[in-house]
């Protein structure tokens, strides 16, 4: 069963997200918060599997939420998945940075919001096309940080091969493929890199890949 935690300041988009989850015979939602505050508190009560939060909202907003959730030990299995709307592209950038796991636009289609969060809950990255386009035009314009440099002398040529390849979007099976290896090999690769670089998921190896240099955005 997957336990969700759903936060937004709009009770006609909790309502809607609540019946959708509700339906599905492996989705529980467990809480819900109507601002950043709330959806924190209510984390550490429940300790969800997936945290829906909305990006803006009152007393506290959502990037600021899902830092402190992100960057607690006792939330270290929560994937915190941000709803957004086409029109906040500056926040998608920020919301990575402090721990998001990925987005869901809130507008999305019923099948895409359940498979999104069924996504977030085995631990892989959530960024539709739309969400990857625009993350990457704001790494075109960030020049990568050198900082990261020790960090990736850390991993292995083979590691840093997989988190390249994690980093343009492909699975585990899609990286096996590429590689010649079998997807247990991939999956324990992209597993010990997200050890040595303290990565929650595999949206936060998309955001080392760029920061670091280790590829560069395709414009």
């Amino acid at each position: 069963m997957i336990r969700v935690l759903l936060a937004d300041d709009q009770a006609l988009i909790r309502a809607g997200f609540r019946a959708l989850l509700r339906a599905e015979d492996d989705i529980e939602v467990v809480a819900e918060g109507a601002n950043g505050s709330e959806a924190v508190a209510l984390a550490f009560e429940h300790n969800p599997d997936v945290a829906l939060i909305d990006i803006q909202m009152p007393v506290l907003d959502g990037i600021e939420a899902t830092r402190r959730i992100a960057s607690d030990p006792q939330l270290s299995a929560v994937r915190v998945v941000m709803l957004t709307n086409y029109g906040l592209d500056e926040y998608v950038y920020a919301a990575l940075r402090a721990g998001a796991s990925g987005f869901l636009v809130k507008d999305t289609e019923p099948a895409d919001l359940i498979h999104g969060v069924r996504v977030a809950a085995r631990g892989d990255a959530l960024l539709s096309p739309a969400i990857t386009q625009r993350l990457i035009g704001e790494f075109v314009s960030r020049p990568p940080r050198g900082s990261l440099g020790t960090a990736l002398e850390l991993l292995t040529n083979r590691e840093r091969e997989v988190v390249a390849l994690a980093a343009r979007g492909l699975s585990n099976d899609e990286i096996a493929a590429d590689m010649v290896i079998s997807p247990a090999t991939a999956k324990t690769h992209v597993s010990r890199a997200m050890t040595k670089l303290g990565a929650r998921d595999r949206a936060q190896l998309v955001v080392f890949a760029y920061e670091s240099g280790l590829i560069e955005p395709r414009r």
